[in-house]
């Protein structure tokens, strides 16, 4: 299952859909932000946060430099450049044995690229709520 979710959530964030997204996720599916105390709980929400993170980050050199499997986890590194800012975090990604994602945590540095993001993010989703 590790792979084909693999291969999805890649599909996903090179071309970001709001469909092949609600696939990916579990109904009660946790989103745990870099910026927000609370994790977000439900798929309305966590599609939120990630579908705005698509926009935040197209044109930004995103890449994946490391990926580890184990389990039901994916650990995924990746960098990005943002207004000539460097970008590396990690997204965990935590799944059921049926496949569907349950949490997504994302971990961010340095400190000036999570302020950028919690800047751009709020932007973004502001805009996508109205």
């Amino acid at each position: 299952m590790t792979n084909q979710l693999l291969a999805k959530w890649h599909a996903y964030m090179d071309k970001p859909s709001e469909d092949a997204l609600s696939e990916m996720l579990h109904d009660d599916v946790t989103f745990v932000s870099p910026v927000v105390f609370t994790p977000q709980k439900g798929k309305a929400v966590a599609m939120q946060y990630l579908l705005s993170a698509g926009i935040v980050f197209q044109d930004t050199k995103f890449k994946y430099v490391h990926e580890l499997e184990t389990g039901n986890r994916m650990i995924l590194e990746f960098e990005a450049e943002m207004d000539g800012k460097y970008i590396n975090g990690v997204v965990i990604i935590d799944f059921d044995d049926a496949g569907p994602i349950t949490q997504v945590k994302v971990m961010v540095r340095p400190l000036q690229a999570v302020n950028m993001l919690w800047q751009q993010m709020g932007a973004q989703l502001e805009q996508a709520s109205a």
